[in-house]
C-alpha cells in the first residue's frame, strides 16, 4: 500500500503571529522528510495562508481547506479526503525538526493506526490505514485532531524519545527554522 504524507499547514498561527507556513524552510523541511522517509507523495493542506503554496510536483501537491477557521479537523479532514487510496502519515508543518527517522520508525511500525511518542506523550507523525480513514473524519469537530480516535481503536504507540524531543514550535521566540 502506497503512503500519502500530510502536512497540516492551514492554520493561522494566533499563537505564533502569523501562519507558521510562511516560515521561511518550514514546509519545504516537512515534504523532503515525509518523502526521504518513506512517503510516496505529500499533501500539503493550507487555509489562512495561501502565499507559500508548494510548487506542485509529481509527488507534492497542495490543497485548500475552505473552512480552516472551523479548527484542525477540517484540516485533517481535508487532507485524510486527498490520501483517498492511501494509507495516511500525518505531520503538522510547525514541527521543522523533525527527523526522517521518525518517519521511518513508524512506518516500519505495526498496526492499522500508529502514533509517535516521547517519552509517552503522544506527537506526530500519526499513521492511518485506509480503512480507518473515512471513520476518522466522521468523528472530527472543532479543534481536535485524531487524539479520541487513536485512544479509542488503541494505537500502537511508537516510542520516539530516543531520536528527537517532539516538540512543535508554537511561539516566534522559540523559532528553530
Amino acid at each position: 500500500m502506497s503512503v500519502c504524507g500530510i502536512v497540516l499547514a492551514a492554520g493561522a498561527g494566533t499563537r505564533f503571529g502569523g501562519p507558521k507556513v510562511l516560515v521561511p524552510g518550514w514546509l519545504d523541511r516537512e515534504t523532503t522528510t515525509l518523502l526521504e522517509g518513506g512517503c510516496d507523495r505529500v499533501v500539503v493542506v493550507l487555509g489562512a495562508s495561501l502565499d507559500v503554496a508548494p510548487p506542485t510536483t509529481s509527488r507534492i501537491t497542495h490543497v485548500v481547506a475552505d473552512d480552516w477557521a472551523n479548527g484542525l479537523s477540517a484540516s485533517l479532514r481535508r487532507g485524510l479526503g486527498e490520501a483517498a487510496g492511501s494509507d495516511a502519515l500525518i505531520t503538522l508543518v510547525d514541527l521543522p525538526g523533525l527527523p526522517v527517522s521518525v518517519v521511518e520508525r513508524v512506518l516500519a511500525a505495526a498496526g492499522p493506526l500508529r502514533q509517535a511518542v516521547f517519552a509517552g506523550r503522544p506527537g506526530h507523525p500519526v499513521y492511518v490505514a485506509e480503512e480507518h480513514q473515512a471513520a476518522l473524519a466522521d468523528t472530527l469537530s472543532g479543534d481536535s485532531g485524531a487524539r479520541a480516535y487513536l485512544a479509542e481503536y488503541h494505537a500502537t504507540e511508537v516510542e520516539c524519545g530516543d531520536l528527537w524531543d517532539g516538540l512543535d514550535v508554537d511561539r516566534a521566540d522559540s523559532n528553530s527554522s
